[in-house]
Order: structure tokens, then C-alpha cells, then sequence
């Protein structure tokens, strides 16, 4: 039986979507690992690889379906999207929790497992592609830098411009928060 991996990008990221990918290989490639350990060129030389040599879907969830529904309640979608696109396939997602889907779990999945590696970098390059293109709508964002994730500069330019249309809204930023003064 045939093996899709699946993985996620832009989960904790405070804005722009995230991505879901699954992956199934139609060849071997060489080089496939967890996205975050491969350079952003070597990252889109594989995504081409792959897109070429395999079946693949990538589904994204906008920021107002995260702050309405959930992290886990989008991820559960996906997760139960893939059984029905990829049913003759095991499927293997990236972490502990498969949001009560049957779907088999393997902590560091996109780092041993080809499958996932692969599916790890098709959301990657994907998503770091749509906040290439949010940074030029949303320039003082800096998000082709950081991509939405809660780095310094863009934590200081939601303090200065406030939040925009692609803001998570429902994810609280500690920083911004008021903290309790003891007496």
C-alpha cells in the first residue's frame, strides 16, 4: 500500500492561511527532509521535484476560517478531505494527534518518512509564496521576511499599524496583553 504524507505550514503563524499538504510519491527523490532544515532554494528545487513526481493536494484554511473554526476543527477537515481523495493510500500525518480521524500519527514523520517530507515542503513553498505576495499589498508587515510568525519585527509592526485583513484574529499575543501588577 502506497504511503501519503501529510503536513502542515503556517500553523502558529499570526497571520496569512495555513497550508495542509498530502503527499503521495510517484518516484524516489533524493534530498526530501523536514522543510525547516533545507534552505529556501533547496526547498523550491524539491517543491518542483515533487510537483512533477507525484499525486499531491494542498488545501489552505484563510485566517477568518482558523479564527472560526479552529485550528484543530480546520486541521480535522483536511485530515478526513484526504482519507476520501487518497482512500486507497495509509496515511501518515506529521505529529501526535490525529483530531479523531484514524489517521496514523508519527511524531518527526517529515523527517524520517519520504512522504511527509515531501508534503512538508509542498505547504511550506506553497504558503511562503502567498505571503510573498500578502508583503506587497501589506508592505510595513515585513511578511516575505518572517511569513506571518510572531518574530520581533512583525510583533512591532502590529504595535505600530495595528492588525489587517489577514491577522488572526483569535490568537492572543501575549506581548500585547496586560499583566497583572502585584501590590
Amino acid at each position: 500500500m502506497q504511503v501519503c504524507g501529510i503536513d502542515e505550514a503556517g500553523r502558529g503563524a499570526l497571520a496569512g492561511p495555513m497550508a495542509v499538504a498530502a503527499c503521495v510519491l510517484n518516484a524516489g527523490i533524493s534530498g526530501l527532509n523536514d522543510s525547516k532544515k533545507l534552505t529556501p532554494k533547496r526547498r523550491k528545487e524539491l517543491f518542483h521535484l515533487i510537483t512533477q513526481n507525484s499525486r499531491y493536494l494542498i488545501v489552505y484554511f484563510s485566517n477568518e476560517q482558523i479564527d472560526e473554526l479552529g485550528l484543530s476543527e480546520c486541521l480535522r477537515r483536511a485530515l478526513n478531505l484526504f482519507k476520501l481523495h487518497f482512500s486507497g493510500c495509509e496515511l501518515l500525518y506529521d505529529g501526535n494527534q490525529n483530531y479523531g480521524t484514524g489517521v496514523q500519527t508519527m511524531v518527526k514523520a517529515d523527517a524520517k518518512v519520504e512522504e511527509v517530507g515531501a508534503a512538508s515542503i509542498l505547504a511550506k513553498v506553497s504558503r511562503d509564496e502567498l505571503m510573498c505576495a500578502w508583503d506587497k499589498i501589506y508592505p510595513n508587515f515585513g511578511y516575505k521576511s518572517h511569513k506571518g510568525y510572531g518574530t520581533k519585527a512583525h510583533l512591532e509592526a502590529i504595535a505600530k499599524y495595528g492588525q489587517n485583513e489577514i491577522s488572526r484574529k483569535s490568537f492572543v499575543i501575549k506581548n500585547f496583553q496586560p499583566s497583572l501588577e502585584l501590590f
